[in-house]
């Protein structure tokens, strides 16, 4: 499937093209940047392989390799890997006494309520091994590592099989010493570059986070390094000179070299890309507050974004106890896609996921053997979506197919009539769609009228009324391609790498001069990785942040600083009251400050490309098309409009039928849609 925009006179080819690869479809977004044209295509997702569709997609809808210069690329595969435990064969090697920290956790459990539930650590029992070592809290070495004994515990895990290790010494954070002598003597002997150190990926106190995030990228390296050369293999063959770059869960891009390195920071990738393109189109409109939601095969994310800028979270769990301590967009997910699963519980209730049917066997109307109705089938047989037309470059929709699904499945055992049951499967999909968006907005102190809700995701727009009506918020803004919108973040996301520092020192005994000895160390660090990614950066930013409390707390606050704060103690001290307040109201008077973090993200600023590109040409309303939909217990002739054939300025009364080639928008009666200049569909109620 490919779409294009106009174009202006052709010259020499500049290509950028962003792919995200999601459970369902693999989405492409391509941009000459030199001609302007813009080309967008969706290519089914290779589950066994997903480099297959990956490489395919980006040759039918970039074109020649040889003239694509950079791909940037959100990927779900170290997710994946880690919801189904896919992972590689790996080890710990801890200090004495400290290997069972990566089961203890946080006292939390499975189940709030009760004492029962079951947690499996990323790497078992028999694989996390010990050796006598010993750094104190203060950085002081009370035991030095033995080289010998390094090396035979090494030999012994190679031995068994194991195919990446981790090390993880108590407090390295405070002094790396120890594990750096382990790891130099580790990667002496081990065969391929898979050993993760916990002081180099996060040193920063927390023991069990940083075990955690150290023992979970060992785990990926070999399953996100394998599908990376793999990928980039089959792109060299095709001809392909250019970058690959990685879009890293904090919205930033990071090269294929250090995903590699690095692979936990690409948890949530995909979705994190979608969330940068909406917060820019939607600054650009004129909304700098939305809340997003991305509606694909599998899945529905939702994010915040206040003031132009998306919320980082510090860290996140992948599933219970795996806990990633690493900067990423605070995203919530729920398994509420297009081909998330209906069904009748065993109460007589009706589910609408989290079980998804994926690309195969898919929805029952792709008539690939699915005899299980999804939300898709629901909406194919309500007649939102076009069966002649779906997306994806699919065959035509097989509507009988999914209406005997809906009536066997859940109409027969609710003792509704089809169209009743396919109705109700879209209000509980909507209920929780709208759950989850109520907590980024509501249950974080947002109240939702001040936010416009952005839908993107392929199926996204067909439910963009329902969110708004079942949320509150009074403004729906429709990007010009949702289907690809996390493929568009992907060109348009900037490159970045966060550092973070344990200080752990009171803020009036903090060594200003050593202070500003470890930020020069840390942004020298971010510019010399984004110097060998030779990519082209409009400028470097580097952003600094404290993490702060008040002596006795045990939580932080994030305390961002100018360049002019970091010699003043004084300065530093308004900073964090000023954020104190804004956070709690009263700052507490007469009690000391402690600086536990030093972060720093050095950002190199990619250039943004005009998004006047997909302003509509046209000038003449065209002609619509009809299609039945069932609305209000009975069939309606309703409108179908071409939409990227629609002109700047119009307003259409719903009911409606929007189609593209990359999603189909649905307005319901009681609203209107009004294209704006960049061609966005913004909704409101009549």
């Amino acid at each position: 499937m490919k779409t294009r925009s106009r174009t202006k006179p052709s010259t020499t080819p500049r290509i950028i093209v962003g792919v995200d690869v999601g459970g369902t479809y693999t989405d492409i977004f391509a941009l000459d940047e030199a001609s302007g044209r813009i080309t967008i295509g969706k290519v089914p997702s290779t589950r066994d392989d997903p480099s297959r569709a990956f490489v395919e997609g980006v040759t039918q809808v970039g074109g020649d390799p040889a003239t694509i210069a950079t791909i940037v690329h959100g990927t779900t595969v170290g997710t994946n890997a880690l919801l189904e435990r896919k992972l590689a064969r790996t080890a710990v090697i801890s200090t004495s006494g400290f290997r069972d920290v990566l089961e203890m956790r946080r006292r939390d459990r499975p189940q709030t309520w009760g004492l029962w539930g079951h947690f499996v650590p990323v790497v078992p029992r028999d694989l996390r091994v010990e050796i006598d070592e010993r750094t104190l809290a203060d950085g002081s070495i009370a035991r030095a590592v033995n080289p010998a004994e390094v090396a035979r515990v090494t030999r012994a895990l190679l031995a068994d099989g194991v195919e990446s290790v981790c090390l993880f010494f108590i407090n390295s954070y405070a002094n790396p010493a120890n594990e750096a002598a382990a790891a130099a003597v580790v990667r002496s002997l081990w065969p391929n570059a898979h050993v993760s150190v916990s002081s180099e990926i996060l040193p920063e106190i927390r023991e069990f986070e940083r075990a955690s995030t150290a023992a979970i990228n060992a785990s990926l390296q070999p399953v996100v390094g394998d599908y990376l050369e793999a990928l980039e293999s089959g792109l060299r063959q095709r001809g392909f000179a250019g970058s690959v770059l990685i879009v890293q869960s904090n919205g930033g891009v990071m090269s294929i070299d250090t995903a590699r390195r690095l692979p936990v920071r690409t948890a949530l990738s995909g979705p994190a890309a979608g969330v940068i393109a909406c917060a820019h189109i939607a600054q650009i409109a004129g909304f700098p507050d939305v809340i997003t939601g991305d509606m694909g095969g599998t899945s529905f994310d939702v994010a915040l974004i206040a003031e132009g800028q998306s919320a980082l979270a510090a860290q996140t769990s992948v599933g219970f106890g795996m806990v990633v301590r690493t900067p990423m967009i605070e995203i919530e997910t729920i398994g509420a896609g297009g081909g998330s699963i209906a069904r009748v519980d065993r109460s007589g209730l009706l589910q609408v996921g989290p079980e998804s049917a994926g690309a195969w066997p898919g929805p029952v109307c792709y008539g690939q053997g699915s005899t299980e109705p999804t939300v898709t089938d629901a909406n194919v047989v309500l007649g939102r979506i076009n069966p002649a037309r779906p997306i994806g470059d699919r065959s035509a929709l097989e509507v009988a197919a999914a209406r005997n699904a809906i009536e066997a499945k859940i109409a027969r055992p609710l003792g509704l009539d089809v169209m009743r049951a396919a109705e109700a499967i879209l209000q509980v999909a909507n209920a929780h769609m709208a759950g989850a968006i109520r907590l980024v907005s509501v249950e974080r102190g947002h109240d939702p009228k001040r936010f416009a809700y952005m839908p993107f995701g392929g199926g996204g727009a067909l439910h963009v009324c329902a969110m708004m009506r079942e949320v509150g918020v009074t403004t729906g803004i429709v990007p010009r391609y949702p289907g690809v919108t996390s493929a568009l973040g992907c060109v348009i996301a900037d490159m970045r790498h966060d550092h973070v520092q344990t200080l752990n020192a009171t803020l009036d005994s903090l060594d200003l001069d050593a202070f500003g000895a470890a930020i020069a160390q840390r942004t020298a660090e971010g510019r010399e990785l984004l110097s060998a990614a030779a990519i082209r950066f409009e400028r470097v930013d580097t952003l600094i942040e404290l993490d702060m409390l008040y002596v006795g707390q045990s939580h932080t606050l994030a305390v961002p600083l100018a360049r002019a704060d970091l010699r003043s103690r004084a300065r530093i001290a308004r900073a964090f009251e000023a954020r104190y307040r804004s956070a709690f109201g009263q700052p507490l008077a007469g009690i000391a400050m402690r600086v536990l973090n030093l972060r720093i993200a050095v950002v190199g600023r990619r250039r943004k490309f005009d998004l006047a590109l997909f302003a509509p040409s046209q000038t003449a309303m065209p002609e619509p098309g009809t299609r039945k939909l069932w609305i209000g217990q009975a069939w309606r002739d309703v409108p179908v409009y071409a939409r990227l054939e629609l002109p700047s300025g119009c307003t259409i009364m719903g009911p409606a039928i929007f189609e593209q080639a990359d999603t189909t928008v649905y307005l319901e009666p009681d609203m209107k849609a009004t294209v704006d200049r960049l061609g966005n569909l913004v909704i409101s109620r009549n």
